[in-house]
């Protein structure tokens, strides 16, 4: 059995290592092993880029590739978390109003800037498209947060249904943006909302990456916690567990990480879905195993994403989300039919 092999990690592993390093060195300009060596000395030394494919590398692929990576793992992790949460395996991270609340205040920062001055777009500069989607993401999740408590304690079914009902409010917003807005704009929000890592810069990486490794640790410590509530709140809290305040916690961290990330890259469908999924399948529904393999397939599987999202058009490019919908969507159902046939065995409820 893949859960109790040794080798699964590693070969997780070195399947990363390949993917990235495939991401880095293919797309409209190809970068060679040997430019990327000599390019991460020059970096290193603080020398400039010798040529035009070391400057690529190290300014455009390698920080673009890093961000992909990082954030596949978050939404991984999250989607681990959220199903852990909810108990449900068809929960996905936005589920809570996270990413559609984030694409609401993108949408917002799309029309009303075209109605700023250039003086207040300087002053403002690029971080006021991700700090008001990061805002979005908070305020969304914070309102289902707060209408699903009732007596000091959080319904999971509650806050269920009144993130359906936040996420169709939010969308709606998004959509009134998209109406009112001009056609540059709107065909801004429309990219946006399907995900792109075209603008990924150090500094983007530096954020992300910082905030997901944080979280990560300490969702890692609750791994016990999520495998106690898997069984329900009540035997969770007879096992020792403070299921409330391990709701809470769960509800903060994964709002965290999903909007840092998303309010640079927008809204990627089916990844926090499929990949815990896939992952389950083949090593169970530990959550001490479950969230670090989720987050390795996570980075390798958005990475590969962005690679065909790149190389299809080229030299055009796609927006990653239609890549992962159209991927995601056919082998969701076929997981799910598997799913049916293999739960007795040890599927989500092993």
């Amino acid at each position: 059995m893949l859960r109790r092999n040794k080798a699964f990690f590693p070969v997780l592993l070195l399947l990363l290592l390949v993917v990235l390093l495939g991401g880095i060195g293919f797309g409209a300009v190809s970068v060679l092993p040997s430019d990327m060596f000599f390019s991460l000395r020059h970096f290193f030394s603080g020398k400039e880029p010798a040529n035009i494919y070391e400057a690529v590398f190290i300014q455009l692929r390698l920080p673009r590739v890093l961000l992909c990576g990082i954030t596949g793992a978050v939404l991984a992790v999250s989607g681990v978390l959220m199903q852990g949460l909810f108990r449900n395996p068809i929960v996905e991270p936005g589920l809570v109003g996270t990413s559609s609340g984030a694409a609401f205040g993108a949408s917002l920062v799309f029309v009303l800037a075209a109605k700023m001055s250039p003086e207040v777009k300087s002053y403002t500069g690029p971080l006021l498209l991700p700090v008001v989607a990061f805002l979005g993401a908070l305020a969304a999740t914070f309102l289902v947060y707060s209408l699903a408590k009732s007596a000091g304690r959080v319904s999971i079914l509650s806050l269920l249904l009144i993130g359906i009902a936040v996420n169709a409010v939010c969308l709606s917003g998004t959509g009134f943006m998209s109406y009112i807005a001009r056609d540059p704009q709107a065909r801004s929000i429309t990219f946006w909302n399907l995900g792109t890592f075209s603008g990924a810069s150090w500094t983007q990486v530096a954020i992300v990456g910082g905030v997901a490794a944080i979280i990560f640790f300490i969702t890692l410590r609750d791994a016990k916690g999520l495998n106690a509530l898997l069984l329900g709140e009540e035997e969770a809290n007879y096992l020792g567990i403070d299921a409330e305040k391990l709701k809470r916690r769960i509800m903060i961290l994964n709002t965290a990480m999903v909007a840092v990330a998303t309010s640079f890259v927008g809204v990627i469908a089916f990844m926090g879905l499929i990949v815990p999924h896939l992952v389950r399948l083949l090593i169970g529904s530990d959550n001490r195993r479950l969230l670090p393999a989720s987050a390795i397939l996570g980075a390798t599987l958005l990475t590969l994403a962005d690679l065909a999202a790149r190389l299809l058009l080229a030299p055009a490019e796609m927006p990653i989300g239609i890549i992962t919908s159209l991927v995601g969507a056919p082998v969701f159902i076929v997981l799910l039919k598997r799913f049916n046939l293999i739960q007795p065995k040890g599927g989500y409820g092993a």
